[in-house]
């Protein structure tokens, strides 16, 4: 997920202050119901520690916030910094990203302590308007590593057969979505991030692309959907697949999207009976692109999706209710009828550079550039995602094979 941004727009200072204390607090609620065994485990190298999820976030305030503008500032730990940090080689040495679950110490208590230390010494720099792009970036990190942690901890529980649940299921059921299409003339469009607020460094320059006529499904593909693509044999005809999928297919015996068994799926509450009218989740690249085969469709162009995304934003931050998820449920796709908020929708879209993108300067500015090889644009939100994070510029991007996050499609077609 991105992680810098050169926009010169930026929320108010009061704003971002609360913004700051709502995604710290919200990070921690979600620790709450796990055991120190639980905020450990590392289920795969795509995943990290939930523990380690609440350390790295907080040697990010620490590292590009406190250490250069509080001049009175020292580390809390000078040993950490090689623990919790990610990808910054600017920052220097770190653990291998697969070692993350080795780390049994410090324990979830130091690291809340920790994040108690930093959330103080943060307070004077909040109000600031010097450093608020950098606050601003600091709380999209965070929210981006809320949705990890919740991922993460996901696949970590269900490696137990015993199917762990973190809370209790909730009574949501989905509704039925409208059916139809969006239509687009097509034409010139300006695509990329237009609005005043906070934006990541790859949603940007501002540019024209040449769009010819297409349509947007109005639903996701469901549940019922994907059971008969398994039932007329999708995940066994290779016509339907890519070179490199149908490698991958036949290499990992796969044959259902991932958390999926006999009529159910596993969730934050354990296994749980699957919806046929919930849109599909935890799919690859690979098996969206095949199922739009299959179904005579198409996946959806990353500027076709957010041509018709425009002007319907993902609902935005609430000042009375915080910077939260969707606390009507546990994490879970239901179809709100919506573009953002229930899965990442696929796009046939390669992550690359816009014309005239430039990383911003300095170690902030490493992430995007430097991943832009190999992967996939994802479009909209998920249930994981906190309210008010996305946008219809927003660039999600993940390798094709990859389906841990909360990954769907959206058809789309020529006309």
């Amino acid at each position: 997920m991105a992680q810098a941004s050169t926009r010169p727009h930026i929320d108010p200072p009061t704003d971002l202050a609360h913004r700051f204390r709502a995604a710290r607090a919200l990070t921690e609620s979600l620790l709450a119901p796990l055991s120190e065994a639980d905020v450990t485990i590392q289920s795969m190298d795509d995943a990290s520690p939930a523990k380690w999820h609440a350390a790295h976030t907080t040697w990010f305030w620490e590292t590009f916030l406190l250490r250069d503008h509080i001049p009175a500032y020292r580390l809390h730990d000078e040993r950490w910094p090689f623990v919790f940090n990610s990808y910054y080689e600017a920052e220097g040495e770190r653990i291998a990203r697969g070692k993350r679950g080795l780390i049994t110490r410090p324990t979830l208590a130091e690291v809340l302590d920790w994040r108690a230390h930093v959330n103080a010494a943060m307070e004077p720099l909040l109000d600031d308007p010097r450093v608020a792009d950098l606050v601003a970036l600091g709380i999209a990190h965070e929210e981006q590593h809320i949705e990890l942690l919740l991922t993460d901890i996901k696949h970590g529980l269900f490696q137990n057969p015993l199917g762990p649940a973190m809370w209790e299921a909730g009574n949501r059921v989905a509704p039925a979505q409208q059916d139809g299409w969006i239509s687009h003339p097509g034409g010139i469009a300006r695509v990329g991030h237009q609005a005043a607020g906070f934006a990541f460094d790859n949603e940007g320059p501002v540019h024209r692309v040449l769009l010819e006529p297409f349509a947007l499904s109005r639903r996701l593909v469901t549940n019922g959907e994907w059971d008969q693509f398994i039932a007329e044999g999708g995940y066994t005809d290779h016509r339907l697949w890519l070179s490199d999928a149908w490698a991958w297919v036949q290499r990992r015996t796969i044959a259902a999207p991932l958390y999926w068994r006999d009529g159910e799926q596993f969730t934050h509450a354990g296994w749980q009976q699957r919806d046929p009218d919930a849109p599909v989740c935890h799919i690859s690249y690979y098996e969206a692109d095949a199922f739009a085969t299959w179904a005579g469709a198409r996946l959806p162009g990353e500027f076709e999706w957010e041509a018709a995304a425009r002007g319907q934003d993902m609902p935005g931050f609430d000042a009375e209710a915080g910077n939260q998820l969707d606390t009507a449920a546990p994490p879970l796709p239901v179809g709100t009828g919506e573009l953002f908020g229930d899965v990442w929708q696929f796009t046939r879209s390669a992550y690359l550079p816009y014309p005239r993108f430039r990383p911003v300067e300095g170690a902030v500015g490493e992430y995007n550039g430097k991943f832009m090889a190999g992967q996939w644009v994802l479009k909209g939100a998920s249930c994981a995602t906190v309210r008010g994070h996305s946008r219809p510029s927003y660039r999600n991007f993940f390798y094709p094979q990859q389906r841990w996050q909360f990954t769907g499609l959206r058809l789309a077609k020529d006309i």
